[in-house]
């Protein structure tokens, strides 16, 4: 599983997006679909 780091809280926010950027572009390269966004619920 892909992790970041920084030194600052917007760094690693910024890097964050760089990785879900990157696992979308596989996806669509690779002619999956994309799953659709989710919202985590607790009880």
């Amino acid at each position: 599983m892909p992790c970041t780091h920084g030194k600052t809280r917007e760094e690693v926010i910024h890097k964050g997006e760089e990785v879900i950027e990157m696992y979308l572009e596989d996806w669509q390269a690779e002619g999956e679909s994309i799953p659709e966004p989710r919202t985590l619920q607790i009880a």
